[in-house]
């Protein structure tokens, strides 16, 4: 018996988060990033835009001939505050008030999951929510954070592996799935195209 050529495994997302929980789960996945102009995609809720704009991203790169036969996988996050789709801030006044609205409350971890069979058209997708409870940092703390600039590059202004991680009091559900991408949906969904996941993982890891 000779041994099967490891499938490629690619993300589309440019999201330094994803890809280090993806390589922490065992894959090498290789990066292609879809250029999807996110402004112009819509959906009536917060999960049916983060659904959306992972297939759309997802589709584009499985399009690409280079990857065909590979497995694509697309993600995308939004926060539902109060129904509203909050994506990354355009600027710092603006995250400066995003965070004056969150603290205190709680707001949804929406993150849309699309996986593609480049060269085939068959694909999974779903989305994967998490309750993220924010805790009440003070002006002067938001500022602090605001000025690292480190909210205005991730979805709903926050991360909870990163500076503002003492700001967040707990969550409610897949800690994967607010940092970027949640490793039990995309085994999931690749069961669904009967693609094990423990046969993607890189040589030394299995």
């Amino acid at each position: 018996m000779t041994d099967q050529p490891r499938r490629r495994l690619v993300l589309a997302s440019q999201s330094p988060a994803r890809l280090g929980l993806l390589r922490q789960a065992g894959f090498d996945p290789e990066v292609i990033v879809s250029g999807v102009d996110e402004d112009a995609v819509t959906a009536p809720t917060p999960a049916d835009l983060a659904l959306a704009l992972a297939e759309a991203k997802a589709s584009v790169v499985a399009a690409r001939p280079e990857v065909k036969g590979a497995l694509v996988i697309g993600c995308d996050s939004v926060l539902d505050l109060d129904g509203e789709a909050l994506g990354k801030p355009a600027d710092a006044e603006e995250a400066t008030a995003r965070w004056k609205a969150m603290r205190g409350r709680a707001g949804t971890l929406q993150t849309g999951h699309c996986v593609y069979v480049a060269g085939t058209g068959r694909y999974s997708s779903g989305t994967a929510s998490t309750v993220v409870r924010f805790g009440e940092p003070t002006d002067e703390e938001i500022a602090a954070y605001v000025a690292s600039g480190e909210p205005l590059h991730v979805a709903g202004a926050f991360t909870l592996d990163g500076l503002s991680a003492p700001f967040i009091e707990g969550i409610e559900g897949d800690h994967g799935n607010v940092i970027g991408i949640s490793l039990p949906l995309v085994r999931k969904l690749m069961a669904h195209l009967g693609v094990g996941i423990t046969d993607l993982w890189a040589p030394g890891r299995a």
